[in-house]
């Protein structure tokens, strides 16, 4: 059996029924979600989206980066998204080590990560501030551009304002 095979089993079975081929690449409801790669957020879901509704941004941590911050230029400016929705999670493995941690691991397998900022974060809500004042002042994204930071917790499936869309 192939290294891959389960899953491209899995995905020919979606395929019979695909039902979104006809939908367009702009963000529907105008919305943007930065949110952490940890597999269990279900973005779409958890906010009564349906695919074609949101551009969907994912990396550890839900971090404000250069990348990220590339993503929701083409995100507002080509595909529709006039509010973006930062959103952190509870329990997340970003929290719960150091940068100096994460290239100790590495550094433990022979593999040199020194030269790359992780981004782990020491107090979530500080960080969840920081990141999104970060879009907030971005000199690439519309001035008009809609921003908050919340919290998904992980256990009860509930969403948390942290950072309220500015007045």
């Amino acid at each position: 059996m192939g290294a891959f095979d389960d899953v491209l089993t899995a995905n020919a079975d979606y395929a019979k029924h695909f039902q979104y081929g006809g939908k367009s690449g702009v963000a529907a409801r105008g919305l943007a979600v930065v949110t952490c790669m940890d597999s269990r957020i279900s973005p779409l879901e958890m906010l009564g989206l349906e695919p074609g509704d949101a551009k969907i941004l994912r990396n550890a941590g839900a971090r404000i980066t250069e990348e990220m911050l590339r993503n929701l230029v083409v995100a507002t400016h080509l595909l529709g998204a006039k509010r973006i929705m930062v959103m952190g999670h509870t329990d997340c493995g970003m929290t719960k080590a150091t940068d100096d941690d994460v290239h100790d691991r590495t550094a433990a397998s022979g593999i040199d990560t020194r030269s790359l900022d992780i981004g782990t974060i020491r107090d979530q809500r500080a960080t969840l501030e920081r990141d999104v004042l970060r879009v907030r002042s971005s000199p690439y994204l519309p001035k008009d551009l809609v921003v908050a930071g919340c919290i998904y917790d992980v256990t009860t499936g509930l969403v948390e304002m942290v950072v309220p869309p500015a007045a």
